[in-house]
């Protein structure tokens, strides 16, 4: 049966932070995907989902520094895949690694990413991912044992395993993020990577040499235990999903499960971190 879904569509000003700190608000709800828009962002919930008070946790839409308004509609289920080749650039990082749709060019790089995002976070374009993208361009992955929490796309499990990583775990929440990755890491010929839908509890038993959590602040938090309990001697945690007035938490939650904040990189305002157990 076909779905219908409500679409929001808000007008932000200032625009940023605005734009992402609302993104980063609704992303607790059951908003199903976003696009950003000239003005503000688009909001997609199924009508089941939807109710009167869905809006009533975001606490951006009550504050005095930004100026949101919005608008909503009940729209018949869409093309996402062509509502995403109509906003999905290629991305280069570095000139080393290239994510790109199967409709763009494919270029001289090293590593060549192909992903069909739909409804799922995580095609580069956006800061914490782009950075995520960077850490593991720089890190020896070869014969390592991965974990990408959150995976979104797959993307970041999709780069780990081209740069040697022995085995991959993949794990999303979401449907639609878990339907996505499967097929990303099929179209990428990817061996390695075991894709799975769930939370930190799935994967708490097993030992990573590295992990990759893109995810929130208050996820990371919750979780820290857990990652720090999941990490070979020596192990790598690499972080982001959150802002730089965020870091000094992050640090202090890390280090009071013993990871050292070794390196981080900052992006208009993200932060991505990377900490050794």
């Amino acid at each position: 049966m076909s779905l219908n879904y409500i679409e929001y569509h808000f007008r932000v000003s200032p625009l940023q932070p605005g734009t992402e700190i609302l993104l980063a608000e609704l992303g607790y709800t059951p908003f199903e995907s976003f696009i950003e828009t000239e003005d503000g962002l688009k909001a997609y919930i199924q009508s089941e989902q939807w109710n009167d008070g869905i809006l009533d946790e975001i606490d951006i839409l009550r504050s005095s520094e930004f100026d949101i308004l919005f608008t909503y509609k009940e729209i018949k289920q869409v093309n996402w895949n062509k509502e995403w080749e109509n906003n999905f650039d290629p991305i280069d990082v570095d000139g080393l690694c290239m994510v790109r749709a199967p409709f763009h060019e494919k270029k001289e790089v090293d590593f060549d990413i192909i992903i069909e995002p739909k409804m799922s976070f995580g095609t580069g374009h956006h800061e914490t991912t782009y950075m995520m993208l960077q850490f593991i361009l720089e890190t020896d992955l070869n014969n390592k044992n991965v974990l990408d929490m959150g995976c979104g796309t797959a993307v970041l499990a999709i780069l780990s395993e081209m740069k040697g990583a022995a085995l991959v775990d993949a794990v999303d929440i979401d449907e639609w993020c878990y339907q996505n990755s499967m097929e990303n890491v099929q179209r990428n010929y990817c061996r390695n990577i075991q894709v799975y839908q769930g939370d930190m509890s799935g994967v708490v038993s097993k030992q990573y040499d590295i992990i990759l959590a893109n995810i929130n602040r208050n996820i990371l938090l919750q979780d820290m235990e857990k990652y720090s309990r999941c990490l070979t001697e020596q192990g790598i945690l690499f972080l982001s999903g959150f802002y730089e007035s965020d870091l000094a938490e992050i640090i202090n939650s890390c280090e009071g499960h013993g990871l050292s904040l070794i390196e981080k990189k900052l992006k208009n305002d993200w932060v991505s971190a990377k900490f050794v157990f």
